[in-house]
């Protein structure tokens, strides 16, 4: 569909996770501010004070920039939505995901750059001619199979179908993370159970849960495979991305604006070496593999290709939470950053640190950072392990700070209620 490179779009849902896009090679990412998003519920939203810095940091790294405004828009919302837009166009924020008329009209008329968010179900050629009154990208409905989106591709350009930019419309579709069992989200089953609307960003995921299936009329419960029958396991398209990139999507959308952001850094760097690898000729299944390696280790409940493949039917999770094959145990926090011999000091508030131990630090300026500890010393003593209490240091190549988190990592099977055992 175009001749330019696919652009990789990752999810940010705090400063943590926005640095490790930048440091791994997003092309934009997305993310939600207080209310009025689809991840309305998560802790890691930001708010409208940290759009300037959001768009500063993302302008110094060549980054597009995409706020979230998705979620069903009532009238007492109406001058709460003109305020976000407009903030947006103040702080050069890119672009705004949105799904309701309100907020696509508003933001049109301000000149405001609209991407349609896949709430609206956009799933058919003339759907998307309709939209493109309005919107220069489409995120397509999720159900859709690799036919599906190569037809609509082709058709953008075959009916030369253009956005308000003048451009033709470019087409935007998730590849990679949770999925919900509803069409494209829509559910309201959080909000029949708890009053709470999946549909304005605060759903409580009890789709995840175990269920029985009983018959009301005589009681008998019928027999099912898992009981996990409403959550279905995460996307994964790195194993046939050769195939989606070849329908003429110009957008790949990484699912996780909730995750932590080791799963952002494994996450973006994993699909920026894939699609670098499709255009160099170099996408091979060796390299598949590894990367499928690397994303089982962060946060996943087992993964499957959606509906690209044809699927009719979701493949469910048989277990709650995580399957990832390694998990990470909070040890302490940084103290300083010694510069000239590039030498970190953290103080030890939990469990115990080896030298050996593979190790992540984690803040909203240092992103994220990956290493093996080497030599460290305690009050200027070379130490075999740092304990509870002790202030520990040690090499870094990057710079650290008071605000960073550190964490081991370790096999999953060697964690036990946040507690290694060996």
């Amino acid at each position: 569909m175009t001749k330019n490179k696919l652009e990789l779009m990752a999810p940010a849902g705090g400063f943590d996770a926005l640095q490790a896009a930048l440091d791994n090679g997003a092309d934009s990412i997305y993310f939600g501010v207080d209310q009025l998003n689809m991840r309305a519920r998560a802790t890691m939203n930001f708010t409208l004070g940290d759009l300037e810095e959001i768009a500063q940091r993302c302008d110094e790294k060549g980054v597009r920039s995409y706020l979230t405004l998705n979620a069903i828009i009532y009238n007492h919302d109406l001058s709460l939505i003109k305020t976000v837009v407009n903030r947006v166009k103040e702080s050069g924020i890119t672009a705004i995901i949105a799904s309701d008329q309100a907020v696509i009209g508003y933001a049109k008329s301000q000149g405001v750059d609209v991407h349609i968010s896949t709430q609206l179900n956009v799933t058919n050629i003339e759907t998307v001619k309709f939209y493109a009154l309005f919107a220069n990208v489409m995120v397509l409905s999720r159900e859709l199979s690799l036919r599906q989106v190569k037809e609509i591709c082709d058709g953008v350009i075959n009916e030369d179908v253009r956005g308000p930019n003048g451009k033709l419309v470019k087409i935007e579709v998730f590849g990679h993370g949770a999925l919900c069992m509803a069409v494209s989200g829509k559910c309201y089953l959080s909000l029949h159970t708890s009053n709470s609307s999946a549909n304005r960003g605060a759903c409580v995921q009890n789709c995840r849960r175990k269920y029985k299936v009983i018959d009301l009329e005589d009681g008998h419960e019928l027999e099912i495979d898992n009981e996990y029958i409403m959550s279905p396991k995460d996307l994964c398209t790195i194993d046939f991305l050769d195939q989606l990139i070849d329908t003429g999507i110009s957008v790949l959308k990484i699912e996780g604006r909730g995750r932590a952001p080791e799963y952002v850094a494994t996450t973006i760097k994993a699909y920026r070496e894939a699609i670098d690898a499709y255009y160099e000729g170099t996408y091979t299944p060796e390299k598949v593999k590894e990367w499928f390696a690397r994303l089982e280790t962060v946060y996943n409940r087992g993964f499957w290709g959606g509906y690209f493949l044809g699927q009719e039917l979701g493949d469910w999770t048989d277990s709650s939470g995580s399957k990832a094959t390694v998990k990470k145990v909070f040890l302490g926090k940084g103290l300083h950053y010694y510069g000239k011999p590039k030498i970190g000091e953290f103080k030890i508030e939990s469990q115990f640190l080896t030298k050996g131990d593979d190790i992540l630090i984690t803040g909203p300026t240092t992103g994220v950072i990956e290493m093996t500890v080497g030599e460290m010393r305690v009050n200027n003593e070379v130490v075999e392990v740092a304990k509870r209490g002790d202030e520990v240091t040690f090499g870094v190549e990057s710079m650290i700070r008071a605000s960073d988190k550190i964490y081991k990592v370790v096999p999953a099977e060697d964690v036990d209620d946040k507690f290694v055992k060996k």
